[in-house]
């Protein structure tokens, strides 16, 4: 199955294959025919890690959403893939209707067999650049406090600690979680991307 090259709002090229530790990946963009294999990844993984979603999306229902909302052009998602499987997903989540249209959520998810292999930063770094291309001025990511591996990714890329939801999601089996909140300023991003020589990524 073929998806897409850009379309005139991207200046990102997709399809695009990148490189991990465990071999080449490719990356696209998710469209609506791609409800089922995400559902089938979604399905996958640990129930712990979709904890920081607002929504259950192992749900058919919940999935047909979100693809309603990528074609409304709410959420930009990522896929990344091999052959035919999804090896893990970015989402770029915004609200042009609400006081808050300049922030972009940013929720990253890999398959746990490909964590450490550097997937999940590439993930994270490609739907930073996303979210900046769409014009967002203030980039947000939450998860589970005990997510130590998904913090990291995002701290390295500059993300700090704004707040601790005490907690804040329940988990199938009724047991309480807290949410931690990073944020990042868009332009204190970009000064650290070319700092470190990286500006160029959040174009390519």
């Amino acid at each position: 199955m073929s998806i897409t090259t850009v379309t005139d709002s991207f200046s990102r090229t997709y399809p695009r294959t990148v490189t991990s530790s465990e071999g080449s990946i490719v990356l696209r963009l998710m469209a609506a025919e791609d409800a089922d294999a995400v559902l089938a990844f979604a399905q996958a993984l640990p129930a712990h890690d979709l904890l920081f979603l607002p929504r259950d999306i192992t749900q058919p229902k919940v999935m047909n959403a979100w693809v309603r909302a990528i074609e409304r052009g709410d959420i930009d998602s990522v896929l990344a893939v091999r052959e035919k499987a999804v090896l893990g997903c970015a989402a770029v989540i915004r609200d042009p209707h609400s006081w808050s249209s300049h922030v972009a959520e940013l929720r990253v998810l890999a398959a746990p067999e490909l964590r450490g292999s550097g997937l999940g930063h590439k993930l994270a770094r490609e739907a930073c650049a996303l979210a900046i291309e769409r014009g967002a001025e203030k980039l947000v990511a939450r998860m589970t406090v005990d997510q130590r591996g998904a913090i990291a990714v995002f701290q390295a890329l500059g993300f700090k600690p704004e707040a601790l939801l005490n907690k804040h999601v329940k988990d199938r089996q009724g047991l309480a979680h807290d949410l931690v909140v990073l944020s990042q300023d868009v332009a204190r991003f970009e000064a650290q991307m070319r700092a470190y020589g990286m500006g160029e990524a959040l174009g390519s």
